[in-house]
Formats: structure tokens, C-alpha cells, sequence
């Protein structure tokens, strides 16, 4: 058996990243993916994407990575600067999923959806459009069992039919409640006879208090918002990451 941790969404949450690596550490779990979303909100993008680098086995291409590196977008400017050209170079070139069997169940990681980044899905949304996690890739042209994600802050495991989707949540900015996020996946890695399988989900207290004090000392966009998600899990906007 096999165990992979499976963390996303940091935006630039140094502290958060570090607490949630020391937990995977102390569980005694070598191996990490990334679902993506590295940077941008926080004030420590650049050390982030040098710490997941580092550490992440596999890392996927989320939203904001997107944004940050194949778009111009001038409310986000302030953290490309910080990151750099080769970062961003970086960023560009990240996949949009990962696919493999484990203990006979194919198994597919994305950040939002593995045919459209910016599909985003919630517990609340229709069947028809949860659905969609499964559709097949242009690498594997079957249907998926087994959908990993992240892009809405939320955890959760859920199985309909006769699919499994689970969502890690966040590590840098919890829009469910104030600790840090991350998932934990166990069976037989690119085995496709069918054996036990666990999913499980994560919660990470770290120091709020040090990642606010990060921010205040910047002149970072949106600080105030981005503190206040730091501290009350409340998101800023309304049904949308």
C-alpha cells in the first residue's frame, strides 16, 4: 500500500504550507501532489512555489496559476512581481491532471475539473455538472471512479452514481473553517485489480496570527479581505472562490 498526501489551494500562506508539511512529515508520508493555486492572496507566493517545487512530487496548474502566468491582470501584479519570470515560466508549463489506478480504480486529480480548469463544482451543484469530474481525457478515453480536487476551499468525500469525488480543501485560505486542509489517499498505485482503497481528510491548526502578521507588512492587494478570510473561514464574495 501506498499513502500520498494531496494538498492545494496555499495562496501564498507560508505558514499554513509549513504546518500542513510538518503534519504529512509526522504521519510519516514521502510523497505529496499539488492541486494547484500556489500563489496570488497571500504575501508569500514566491516562497511557496519554491517550496512546493521542492517538495511536491506532482504539482497541477489551478486557476490563479493561470492567471498569474498566461494572463495580464493588473490587480495582480504585485504578486507576479514578486514571483519572477522564472516562476511564472514555471507556473505556465504545470499539467491540468493527473490520471493513474489505484488498487483498480482509475483515478483522476485536477484542480477544478480535468477538462476545464475553470469548471468549478460544489457539493450543492447539479448532478448533471458533477458528472462532468468523470468525463474521459484526451489520455485516457474512459470515464473516471475516482475524482480528486480542490479550487473551492471546501472539504468534503462524496460518492454518487457509483462515482467518488473528494475535494482536500484549502491549505492557505479555509473557506469551511479556520485550520489548514489537506487529503490522504491509500491503496495499490497503478494496480488494476480491484483492492481496498482509503480516502481521508486533514485538518491542520497553524499560526494565523504569523500569516496575518506576514501581510500586514506589506502593501499586498486586498489585504484587509484576505485577512479577514484568514480569520473568520467567511469568503469575501458570494458562492465563488
Amino acid at each position: 500500500m501506498k499513502r500520498i498526501a494531496i494538498i492545494s489551494d496555499i495562496h501564498g500562506n507560508l505558514p499554513a504550507l509549513e504546518a500542513v508539511f510538518k503534519d504529512i512529515s509526522d504521519r510519516g508520508i514521502k510523497t505529496i501532489y499539488c492541486l494547484g493555486d500556489l500563489a496570488g492572496k497571500g504575501p508569500s507566493s514566491a516562497e511557496v512555489v519554491d517550496k512546493i517545487r521542492e517538495r511536491c512530487e506532482v504539482v497541477i496548474k489551478g486557476n490563479w496559476d493561470y492567471y498569474m502566468s498566461e494572463e495580464y491582470n493588473e490587480p495582480l501584479m504585485w504578486h507576479k512581481n514578486k514571483l519572477g519570470v522564472e516562476r511564472l515560466k514555471y507556473m505556465k508549463e504545470l499539467p491540468i491532471y493527473k490520471e493513474f489506478y489505484i488498487s483498480g480504480k482509475l483515478s483522476r486529480l485536477c484542480h477544478a475539473s480535468p477538462n476545464d480548469l475553470f469548471h468549478r463544482v460544489y457539493l450543492s451543484t447539479e448532478q448533471s455538472e458533477r458528472m462532468k469530474l468523470f468525463t474521459p481525457t484526451p489520455t485516457l478515453a474512459i470515464e473516471a471512479d475516482v475524482v480528486g480536487y480542490g479550487d473551492i476551499h471546501k472539504a468534503h468525500i462524496d460518492t454518487f452514481n457509483g462515482k467518488t469525488t473528494f475535494n482536500v480543501g484549502s491549505v492557505g485560505n479555509p473557506l469551511d473553517i479556520t485550520q489548514s486542509s489537506y487529503g490522504i489517499i491509500e491503496g495499490k498505485i497503478n494496480d488494476k485489480n480491484k483492492s481496498s482503497f482509503l480516502i481521508s481528510l486533514v485538518r491542520v491548526p497553524y499560526n494565523i496570527n504569523l500569516a496575518i502578521k506576514h501581510a500586514r507588512v506589506t502593501d499586498m492587494p486586498d489585504k484587509e479581505e484576505y485577512i479577514n478570510e484568514l480569520k473568520t473561514a467567511i469568503y469575501r464574495g458570494h458562492n465563488t472562490k
